[in-house]
């Protein structure tokens, strides 16, 4: 589910270090976004990225 269909960036996993140095899990999730982007030149809705809309990767179907 929180994948970006164009770059492909994905949950990562790291530790979360407390104050007294307690660690434990935690995830990372990337800011993935539904909307409708032109693919192969037809309106589609694809799940993407801040950043790949942001950088002009996906055009926007209006």
């Amino acid at each position: 589910m929180a994948k970006c269909e164009y770059c492909g960036k994905g949950v990562t996993f790291g530790i979360k270090v407390s104050h007294s140095h307690r660690r434990t899990n935690r995830t990372w999730k990337p800011n993935i976004m539904r909307v409708k982007a032109i693919v192969d030149g037809t309106p589609k809705r694809v799940h993407v990225c801040s950043r790949c809309l942001r950088s002009g990767k996906v055009t926007r179907a209006v």
